[in-house]
C-alpha cells in the first residue's frame, strides 16, 4: 500500500490500480478492513477486504467471511461517505 492507492491481483492475474477510501478496525471480529474502489472504474463499485496492518505494504487481503462482517463494513462505509458530504457541503 502506498498512501491511498493500492495494487490488487486480480482472479485472471491482472494489476489493478485502486484507491483506498477508508480503512478500519474492528473490535467485534479482531480485524482490520480495507475499503477501496478500482481506479478508473466509472461504476462507483466499493470493495471490502480484512488485512493484517503488521503485514506492511506488501500484506495480503483477505475475504470477509460472514454476513455479520459484511453488515459491520456496510455501516461504516455508509456512516464515512455521510460525513464525507456534510463536510463538501460545509465548504460550499
Amino acid at each position: 500500500m502506498n498512501d491511498d492507492i493500492l495494487v490488487v491481483t486480480d482472479e485472471l492475474g491482472e494489476e489493478l490500480e485502486c484507491i483506498i477510501i477508508m480503512t478500519f478496525e474492528s473490535e467485534e471480529f479482531d480485524k482490520s478492513y480495507l475499503v477501496y474502489q478500482i481506479k478508473g472504474d466509472e461504476t462507483g463499485e466499493f470493495f471490502a477486504a480484512s488485512f493484517n496492518p503488521e503485514d506492511g505494504d506488501e500484506g495480503q487481503l483477505y475475504q470477509i467471511e460472514t454476513d455479520e462482517e459484511w453488515d459491520l463494513v456496510e455501516e461504516v462505509l455508509e456512516n464515512f461517505l455521510e460525513d464525507e458530504e456534510e463536510k463538501e457541503e460545509e465548504k460550499n
